[in-house]
């Protein structure tokens, strides 16, 4: 909600165009992190494996079905109350589909591959092939995004005007930019580029001249055009890793009944998460939410477990649980409060209510407030 009508309004709130982190670039691998988290809640006695994989793909299938109906194009917006979507258009990937494959990753990862035998619970013993899948999911990620060669591609724009074909120069390999990386190739070929999120992030980059009506010029570079879905397939593999780390920190609050022991793991963790992906950052492996780079990846999960830890300690050490009583109600409410939002049906209740004229609604009063504050 914050991101989607605040950012409009405070730039830092938005996403990032492309490298860098804002205040919105938190928002996804938090919710996939506290997902591995309460995943390992969820299973953590699991007597039929084979009944909980159904249930868990069952769930899932759901969640990536709703998401379709959601952000597939099928709503039109606040300003058109019709529906309907070309299916040769659909988009097939948003957020809840990363959230959807991120749970069956890591529901699978738990209900399979958990050392349930052991006596003796170890942060990292007990887990290890939880460890070695979050190793190897990021390796492939890393060995696709470096190794696979780009070439030059072309695509076609359709609007009320006609049809325009671009071109864009890429013949690389290993470039992270918004128009040669290996995750838009795999985008292309695999889902199709029709079926991408046609307005992606990188058009708030200088590079494309965007109008405040959020028209790109012209004389921009040719990709500044193209489609390019965020939520797409490579950049879930290092999604999923997310959610798994999520998984451990739920581990360490199921199996340790200590607050002090429970606090120590998460801050090691935590410290041990920000070290690399800091380093990487440094080093020059870009911190990007829209391709979830490794570093982007490891220290966001860094900040969700130091915010896991913070919350922790407020609430379930202190004891101060009405001040966090909005965002309880909030995560127990969460699809419903995503589904009103993302429908528009909030916005387009709450701009029913006005006074004389239509257009003098609740949202043009509180829009018209931020702005003069």
């Amino acid at each position: 909600m914050l991101v989607d009508y605040g950012g409009s309004i405070f730039p830092i709130v938005a996403h990032s165009p492309w490298n860098g982190l804002h205040l919105a670039d938190f928002v996804m691998p938090f919710f996939l992190f506290i997902v591995g988290v309460s995943l390992a809640l969820v299973y953590k006695k699991v007597t039929n494996r084979v009944e909980a994989t159904w249930k868990a793909v069952a769930r899932v299938l759901k969640l990536f079905l709703l998401g379709v109906l959601l952000q597939g194009g099928y709503l039109h917006g606040i300003s058109s109350l019709t529906y309907g979507v070309d299916i040769e258009r659909i988009r097939w990937f948003g957020i809840l589909q990363r959230i959807a494959i991120g749970y069956i990753v890591t529901a699978l990862c738990e209900i399979w591959l958990s050392q349930r035998t052991s006596r003796q619970w170890h942060f990292v013993q007990s887990y290890y092939w939880h460890w070695s899948l979050a190793i190897f999911l990021s390796v492939i990620y890393v060995a696709l995004s470096y190794g696979l060669y780009v070439p030059d591609w072309q695509f076609e724009v359709t609007s009320s005007s006609g049809s325009t074909f671009y071109s864009v120069k890429c013949s690389v390999r290993g470039d992270l930019g918004p128009a040669c990386n290996a995750a838009g190739m795999i985008d292309r070929y695999v889902i199709g580029n029709n079926h991408l999120y046609a307005k992606p992030v990188y058009r708030n980059l200088k590079d494309c001249n965007m109008s405040t009506s959020g028209q790109v010029s012209d004389n921009s570079p040719s990709w500044c055009h193209a489609s390019f879905d965020p939520e797409g397939i490579l950049s879930s593999l290092t999604a999923a890793v997310t959610c798994i780390i999520g998984l451990q920190y739920g581990h360490v609050l199921a199996n340790l009944q200590d607050s002090k022991r429970r606090l120590d793991n998460w801050f090691l963790f935590s410290a041990s998460l920000s070290v690399p992906g800091i380093f990487l950052a440094l080093v020059g492996v870009a911190v990007n939410k829209s391709l979830y780079t490794v570093s982007y990846m490891l220290i966001t999960s860094s900040a969700a477990g130091v915010t896991f830890c913070a919350l922790y300690l407020l609430v379930d050490v202190y004891g101060y649980r009405q001040l966090t009583s909005l965002l309880e109600w909030m995560g127990k409410h969460s699809l419903s409060s995503f589904i009103l939002v993302t429908s528009n049906v909030a916005v387009i209740a709450l701009q029913g209510f006005y006074w004389k004229v239509p257009e003098n609604n609740i949202i043009h009063w509180i829009v018209t407030l931020v702005v003069r504050s």
